[in-house]
């Protein structure tokens, strides 16, 4: 039996470096979240059934369409980086990999539909 000092039994084993900074990114997001959360739902609410014409013309103005802009992009932000972190736990092997790109995409593809679909209504 060989013996090993804790650092060699640790290797491969330990941080990836980049623990605090994905820490700190999902803190900050889910600060931003605190205070765009119930700013979209007020300025959402308000129009929630309106006819479409009334929808664009409230979108038109940048206030609400800012601030439905940054929610649907900070909320894909910090679930993007929040479902990373759950499959980095408990996935293992290339569907690790697989499953990490497939979400990412799919952040990334909802931001940009929700980002064009807002921009529509406000240009």
């Amino acid at each position: 039996m060989p013996i090993l000092t804790d650092r060699k039994r640790a290797t491969g084993l330990g941080s990836a470096k980049s623990g605090t900074m994905h820490h700190w990114g999902m803190i900050v997001s889910s600060a931003m979240l605190i205070s765009l959360v119930p700013l979209f739902i007020f300025t959402f609410g308000r129009i929630l059934g309106a006819p479409y014409e009334e929808v664009v013309a409230y979108y038109s103005r940048p206030f609400p369409a800012i601030v439905a802009a940054l929610t649907i992009l900070v909320s894909m932000i910090h679930f993007k980086n929040g479902v990373q972190v759950l499959i980095e736990d408990y996935v293992q092997g290339t569907a690790r990999k697989v499953a990490i790109i497939l979400s990412i995409c799919l952040c990334y593809t909802i931001a940009g539909i929700g980002l064009f679909a807002i921009a529509r209504l406000a240009l």
